[in-house]
């Protein structure tokens, strides 16, 4: 299989713990495993690279690093042009331009070429059954297209949020008629699967495209086991409660303003709280605005609370900083269209949560039945100040029990466990269509026989 998994270890974003273990259990099922993917150096001036993120991955993966990365995340300013330097905002348009002009995506399109012989130049070397390409970048499925064309070898594709739902918004992202609908429509035309985080997104794809609603297949991210702590938690309000935040910081400056005037509240009135902490722990921005944007200036305001903001985790560090907190504050964009892979992480803690995020959200329907959930309030700066004094209430009250049941719930989305069925069931869809493409070819005569590579474009 080629896996075309650009976000693969040691980039650290949230998409590289989905990608290892779709990786790594490819590898179980007994295949040949070369992920496609960008240079080390290119996640450095992006969000960063974790090395723990490789301690995982099954050392029969061969991982192949393309020379690619994103042109407008430069800091060095001794690189810059002329043009750049004095007129930023007007290359920065051009350079878009001429992304969209190769394949409409903006700040990938022009990574088309490259991607493209890659595959082409991994299979001829070493003939491969399945390509895989997990979006975004979008730019993945020129790829997958040109090898179907190229040799006939069929793809999947794991658009994990999707690409014609914007699921932050809840809206469509673009119409069926338009360019990136006609590649979407191309490219689901003869997949053999669609993989997809949730069902309310799985439900997009399936109305959109009912002649396809049968290969639209729903394998959530889940967690790895180890990040959990693994045991109940004894809290210590003499020393002072805390509350921790871990994940990507993408919500908006308002939004954050919204949890960290709540806790604020909170703390005031509630003694349990008066000297608690809530860490935030994270990516905050990327490129040039890494830990220097508004974000970060509204974390240290908010120090005088007894918030602190300490960086990005390594991978390794999870297990033993949810081991430390008391309670977690889940922060969610988006709405029912989004879950977001921590919200399985974060129940596996067996910690209370607080829920701050919009009621009609996906993450909801995960937690529904954890016993020291707090509850979907909205984001009104009222109803989470309570929310976080029942949390801190369930923090030091909550039995043993409890704490393994909290626990206990989290275990059916073991992403191990997620992926292994959802892999087996990718094989077996292959097969499938193999077989069914075997018996169309031996009931017509040999001169009429069926084409096994991909149309023209």
């Amino acid at each position: 299989m080629i896996y075309l998994a650009i976000g693969f270890p040691p980039a650290a974003k949230s998409c590289a713990y989905r990608m290892r273990e779709t990786a790594n259990q490819f590898v179980n099922a007994g295949w040949d495993v070369t992920v496609v993917t960008i240079a080390k150096e290119s996640w450095e001036r992006d969000s960063g690279i974790d090395l723990t993120l490789l301690d995982q991955v099954d050392p029969r993966v061969k991982i192949v690093e393309l020379p690619l990365a994103r042109e407008d995340l430069e800091t060095d300013i001794r690189l810059y042009d002329e043009a750049r330097a004095l007129r930023p905002t007007a290359w920065n348009a051009r350079l878009r331009a001429r992304h969209i002009a190769v394949f409409p995506e903006a700040s990938f399109g022009g990574w088309r070429p490259v991607l493209e012989q890659a595959v082409v130049d991994i299979h001829e070397e070493h003939t491969a059954d399945l390509l895989l390409a997990s979006c975004v970048p979008y730019v993945n499925l020129a790829a997958a297209w040109k090898l179907w064309e190229h040799a006939g070898v069929p793809y999947a594709v794991d658009f994990r949020d999707g690409w014609s739902i914007d699921v932050v918004e809840g809206v469509e992202a673009f119409s069926q008629d338009s360019e990136l609908g006609r590649w979407e429509q191309k490219i689901l035309d003869h997949a053999v699967s669609l993989w997809v985080v949730n069902d309310p997104i799985a439900e997009h794809y399936r109305t959109r495209y009912p002649e396809f609603a049968d290969r639209v297949r729903v394998v959530r991210n889940g967690y790895d086991a180890d990040s959990s702590p693994g045991r109940v938690h004894a809290p210590d309000p003499d020393s002072g409660l805390v509350f921790g935040y871990l994940g990507t910081v993408n919500f908006t400056t308002q939004h954050l303003e919204t949890v960290l005037n709540a806790w604020r509240a909170a703390r005031e009135q509630e003694p349990l709280l008066a000297n608690a902490r809530f860490e935030v722990r994270g990516h905050l921005g990327n490129g040039a605005s890494r830990e220097a944007n508004r974000h970060a200036e509204i974390l240290k305001q908010a120090e005088a609370d007894g918030v602190v903001f300490g960086g990005p985790a390594a991978k390794a560090e999870v297990a033993s900083i949810y081991a430390r907190w008391d309670a977690m504050v889940l922060i969610l964009i988006g709405g029912r269209y989004v879950t977001s892979g921590k919200v399985y992480e974060y129940m596996a803690t067996g910690l209370p949560i607080v829920s701050a995020h919009v009621v009609e959200h996906d993450a909801s329907n995960v937690l529904k039945g954890h016993p020291l959930w707090t509850g979907a309030v909205g984001l009104d700066e009222e109803a989470l100040t309570q929310s976080f004094v029942r949390a801190a209430h369930m923090a030091v009250d909550t039995s043993d029990a409890v704490h393994a049941e909290a626990m206990a719930h989290a275990d059916q989305f073991t992403r191990e466990t997620l992926m292994t069925v959802a892999v087996a069931e990718l094989v077996d869809r292959l097969a499938a269509d193999r077989a069914s493409v075997g018996t169309a070819s031996a009931t017509v005569p040999a001169e009429k026989s069926i084409v096994t590579g991909g149309p023209a474009s």
